[in-house]
């Protein structure tokens, strides 16, 4: 199971590894790299904190945005009746395929 937490305002996936017994962070929606490791959420904390200034800090030093910037778009790959599924959902909706996946994502994220 996957947990998300905020650090320093950017989300980072938490996931227990336990071959070493710790927990590992790594944050979503940069440009790059950006992991940490720790035996405990104040840990996780601390050392998300670190990794995330370490992180900006390079970008800066770079001049590299730190931050990736999506288009809008994704291509979605069904099994056939999902897909003929998802168009009969959509249709009896009133509503495009874009709209119901977006009503969909709007209420996993509410």
């Amino acid at each position: 199971m996957n947990n998300v937490m905020e650090i320093g305002g950017h989300r980072a996936v938490i996931q227990f590894d336990p071959e070493i017994g710790m927990f590992r962070g790594e944050f979503l929606g940069l440009n790059g790299g950006a992991d940490f490791y720790a035996d405990s959420v104040a840990g996780l904390q601390q050392e998300g904190e670190a990794s995330l200034r370490v992180f900006m800090d390079m970008c800066a030093e770079k001049g590299i945005d730190p931050v990736k910037h999506y288009s809008g778009r994704f291509v979605v790959r069904l099994p056939e009746e999902v897909h003929a599924r998802a168009a009969e959902i959509a249709a009896a909706r009133g509503v495009s395929l874009n709209r119901l996946v977006q009503d969909a994502l709007a209420q996993v994220e509410g």
